[in-house]
């Protein structure tokens, strides 16, 4: 079973090739000669990342003969999202009881 690692999906996405091969799986399932195909790194470079957004819980795998399909996790997708909807709305929330304090206690 592929469960949500909160505190890995962030550190997953940080890595400009791992944040192509999420976009390029959010368009829909693919296999690692596929992703291969569309990048230019090697298939096991390929396997690499995705065992890092595996283990992050950001994407699962199944498999189809002798090939692997992989696929966004959408439990992982949704907690990493709700994980940014609480950062941003608590930054939002600080930022407005900053403005909405009176000018002489904010300098």
């Amino acid at each position: 079973m592929i469960t949500y690692q909160s505190g890995e999906a962030l550190g997953a996405l940080g890595d400009r090739t791992r944040r192509a091969i999420f976009a390029r799986l959010a368009e829909g399932p693919r296999a690692v000669g596929e992703l291969a195909g569309e990048l230019p790194i090697s298939r096991p470079a390929v396997s690499q990342h995705l065992k890092v957004l595996k283990d992050a819980g950001l994407v699962s795998e199944r498999a189809a003969g002798t090939r692997r399909i992989y696929r966004l996790n959408p439990v992982g997708v949704g907690a990493l999202r709700d994980q940014l909807d609480l950062f941003w709305n608590r930054a939002l929330a600080a930022y407005k009881d900053a403005v909405e304090q009176p000018t002489e206690e904010r300098s």
